[in-house]
């Protein structure tokens, strides 16, 4: 994020501005100029709100039913995070099914049953791929036959096209430039596959996950000609060279980073250098690692150990580490070592954070099993 954060925060914590009820679930929010989009479940609906960003007064609601109860997880979704494009709203339900609704005012535009469509087996927690938009086409991790990975027009939910064959991971897809050409990467249950965005040609596959009780979590990142992926469940790290055309293995290494979910975010001055969440949220409190990481030479800056777990995001020169037991932690992006700056609970500290924050205007957007709270970070809009 490119926001402007307050020099210093008071000793509490930034300051609550409002916050509102909210259901189960482990959507975030998806914020666009003054509205904020809520995806959570409702006893037996799962609903989406619109909410104005600078009161967290409701301005539409929209829902529909589901019967999902779930699976390893207790909590019945949904997971994905809503998508905000133009005037529309995706939402993905976590018994897969798709949306588009009118951002202004949460008229349906159509709907698709992928489950139903593409019968992808199910996953151990349901549905939980957020989808990616690339110019008129909404891109699904669906995990079908011959159904992998399934493009949508994003005016009318139309099939435009559909490819590869693996089951869904939860990690969600992304487009990027490498070259002078965009490429979808996209990881499934057993892979990481490059395709044409606006056709589905496939440019390459290569493996990555393991059978057995294992799930890819993080979302790819792309730095240059670099993809990076990383996993729990003694699966460990790839780094990949691709440009445009192709793609090879640079190195794997299990030891490397082993995160669960959270995706790593790069540093500010050095677009090899990223920061990372190492561990599992299941293992318990205090487990977890952060690190920083030098891609380009393959080593570990520096590491940090007796953390939550959590997910990162940074904004300029500082990162924002928000943990799944409520803890909201400023460091600065320094290659050199660790910084702490402040250290706050904004959440409680339920280990079910697993919520990924969003900051607009000012404010960070968080939530946990009950509450969704905006809170004042930097000058709001």
């Amino acid at each position: 994020s490119d926001e402007t954060l307050m020099k210093e925060w008071k000793a509490g914590g930034p300051e609550v501005l409002w916050e509102t009820s909210v259901g189960p679930g482990f959507a975030g929010a998806a914020v666009a100029g003054n509205r904020a989009i809520m995806f959570d479940r409702d006893a037996g609906r799962e609903r989406v709100r619109c909410l104005e960003t600078s009161s967290g007064k409701m301005l539409w609601e929209n829902g529909t039913k589901t019967s999902y109860q779930g699976g390893v997880s207790e909590d019945k979704g949904p997971r994905c995070v809503p998508l905000i494009s133009g005037n529309y709203v995706i939402t993905l339900g976590v018994e897969g099914l798709l949306r588009c609704l009118k951002l202004e005012d949460g008229t349906e535009v159509w709907k698709r049953d992928t489950t139903a469509d593409f019968r992808p087996l199910e996953g151990y927690f349901g549905v939980g791929s957020t989808p990616v938009v690339y110019k008129n086409l909404v891109i699904v991790n669906v995990g079908g036959k011959d159904a992998s990975i399934v493009a949508f027009d994003l005016s009318t939910g139309e099939t435009a096209w559909k490819a590869f064959t693996d089951n869904a991971s939860y990690s969600s897809p992304i487009v990027a430039r490498f070259g002078e050409k965009d490429l979808a990467v996209v990881v499934t249950r057993l892979h990481v596959v490059g395709l044409e965005p606006m056709t589905g040609k496939q440019v390459f596959s290569i493996s990555f996950g393991a059978r057995g009780p294992t799930v890819n979590g993080a979302t790819p990142v792309v730095t240059k000609n670099r993809i990076f992926l990383s996993s729990s469940y003694n699966i460990g790290s790839l780094l990949l060279e691709c440009d445009g055309e192709t793609a090879k293995e640079s190195w794997r290494d299990e030891e490397f980073l082993a995160t669960q979910y959270a995706t790593p975010v790069s540093s500010s001055t050095n677009d090899s250098v990223f920061f990372a969440v190492d561990g599992r949220q299941d293992a318990g409190r205090g487990t977890c690692s952060l690190k920083c990481l030098d891609l380009a030479s393959h080593k570990v800056l520096w590491e940090e150990s007796g953390f939550d777990y959590g997910t990162l995001v940074r904004v300029n020169k500082d990162v924002l580490f928000l943990t799944c037991t409520g803890e909201l932690i400023r460091f600065e992006d320094n290659a050199g070592s660790f910084k702490e700056r402040s250290r706050s609970t904004v959440l409680q500290p339920t280990d079910r954070g697993y919520r990924l924050p969003a900051i607009s205007g000012g404010r960070l957007f968080i939530r946990d099993d009950e509450s969704f709270k905006a809170l004042a970070i930097g000058p709001t809009k």
